[in-house]
């Protein structure tokens, strides 16, 4: 076994054994600082990965063969011809650190403070089992195990939700699963069309189309598409997101936000485009239109907002749909802005939730008429709110900035009545994200103390900054060097967008 070889398994075996270890700790606070140190050793086992060979495209005679830098090729179940196929790139790379990084950061926050209603133990437990979920969705490269790691987030998810949210948690709860079900269906009817038309499960060969007819592109691209829009979520199956925000512990909004919704735009990219290209070409102004849709609608919906977690929720779906726009132009910079995006709002919604959270704790109210006042009692947590508030709104030499400045020149390069319409259109929408985060900030950190907010303590826990600090220097790291994610994307998307031409 490789080094690399060996560190994609470390990076799966050290939370699935954390979760294991964490679950047999008998003291709370023991068990918790348990998962962190094994979420902190994962971390560690991620960041390597990109060291040795870059190149991910080799040309044949046959046409483009996937080499990713580092994969596990296993059998697994040789009566069907499955293999436990492991493998990373600059398209995953990103999002398994980023993955490693926002499950150590809400590990560390658990030691400070554990939501109201249930066990530390038990919510450090479950972060690592859907870490697991992430990473191996991140690092499958077979659609079966793929589909397998899709699903493992699911009940654990559900669990976060129902067991450590608000006061309607477990309608938010069964919402999200009814949801996250639905989706699962398409995907397996996808993957199962896929591989029966195909006859291999392996990603890596069946990347290009595979030798499948043009129609069964055509339909396993309309079920996958549909499957990841659930879970990134898109407009307009978007509706379940609210409320798992709302209601959702803390922990449980940044990595609901941060990495769970990367799951469905990775798999569009990776899966439903690399597998189906011509079904890819054939959707492509109809995911345009959709992300344009969800950029809108998201953006007026916020300015309509009360609530100040439920506006940070609504904002995704907007953000996401930049990322939609990007992928559905089916170029590099398209591409290359998708990526970067989805790693500037894990980065950036995550702080925004992580901050979210501490005023709600502190206040124990989230409206937004009930939070003035915020810069005059605690100005250290106001000025943090405001400065991820504008790295999302994407103030240029922030991380929000990349994904929707190139989604947007991504489309009105592709050209055509069609693209350059949804380009202004986007751009508009960025113009919406600008107004209503300033409102936002008008509502919550100006004017005079309100009640709930007039009690604040000024100071902020060592526990909190230990937390919020990577992901302030990271939003500020991607935003003055972008090339720190498109870098490493370059060779990969390059590849793919010859696959697809």
């Amino acid at each position: 076994m490789t080094f690399g070889q060996f560190l994609l398994v470390a990076v799966l075996a050290l939370p699935a054994l954390g979760a294991v270890a964490v679950a047999a700790t008998p003291a709370d606070r023991a068990a918790r600082l348990v998962g962190t140190v094994t979420a902190a050793l994962t971390l560690l086992a991620a960041l390597p990965l990109a060291a040795g060979d870059r190149g991910w495209f080799a040309w044949s005679a046959n046409g483009p063969a996937v080499r990713p830098w580092h994969q596990l090729d296993l059998p697994w179940v040789p009566g069907l011809e499955l293999r436990f196929h492991l493998g990373v790139d600059g398209i995953s790379y990103p999002l398994v650190v980023l993955t490693a990084l926002l499950t150590l950061l809400c590990c560390a926050y658990s030691l400070y403070r554990v939501p109201v209603g249930g066990s530390g133990r038990a919510l450090v437990a479950l972060l690592l089992v859907i870490e697991v979920g992430i990473l191996g969705t991140f690092l499958a490269l077979d659609l079966v195990l793929f589909f397998l790691f899709f699903e493992v987030v699911l009940l654990p998810m559900y669990a976060v939700i129902a067991g450590w949210g608000g006061e309607d948690r477990r309608r938010a709860a069964r919402k999200f699963v009814l949801y996250t079900l639905l989706g699962s269906v398409l995907l397996l009817v996808g993957v199962y069309v896929v591989v029966a038309a195909a006859g291999t499960a392996d990603i890596v060969t069946l990347t290009g189309g595979g030798g499948l007819s043009r129609n069964t592109q055509l339909f396993a691209f309309t079920l996958l598409a549909l499957a990841f829009a659930v879970k990134s979520p898109l407009w307009p199956l978007h509706s379940w997101l609210p409320d798992a925000h709302t209601q959702a512990p803390t922990v449980g909004s940044v990595v609901l936000a941060g990495v769970l919704l990367k799951m469905g735009t990775y798999g569009l990219i990776r899966v439903a485009v690399g597998v189906a290209p011509e079904g890819a070409r054939w959707a492509a102004p109809v995911l345009g239109a959709l992300a344009v849709a969800a950029i809108l609608v998201g953006a007026l919906v916020c300015l309509a907002q009360t609530e100040l977690k439920r506006l940070i929720a609504y904002s995704s779906v907007g953000h996401m749909g930049f990322v939609l726009l990007g992928i559905a132009t089916l170029t590099s910079t398209g591409l290359q802005a998708a990526l970067i995006g989805n790693v500037a709002h894990g980065v950036i919604t995550g702080l925004l939730f992580f901050l979210a959270g501490a005023v709600k704790d502190r206040t124990h109210t989230g409206a937004l008429a009930e939070l003035s006042g915020l810069r005059e009692t605690a100005p250290r947590l106001a000025g943090l709110l405001g400065f991820a508030a504008i790295a999302s709104l994407g103030l240029p030499g922030l991380a929000g900035f990349w994904g929707e400045a190139f989604a947007v020149i991504a489309a009105i390069e592709v050209g055509g009545p069609l693209w350059t319409t949804l380009g202004v259109l986007a751009a508009v929408g960025g113009a919406l994200t600008a107004a209503y985060f300033l409102r936002l900030l008008r509502r919550v950190t100006h004017g005079r103390p309100s009640p709930a907010v007039d009690r604040l303590a000024p100071t902020l826990a060592g526990g909190e900054l230990t937390a919020w600090t990577p992901l302030v220097l990271l939003a500020l790291a991607v935003g003055l060097a972008p090339a720190l994610v498109l870098g490493v994307a370059e060779a990969p998307v390059n590849a793919l967008v010859e696959v697809l031409r």
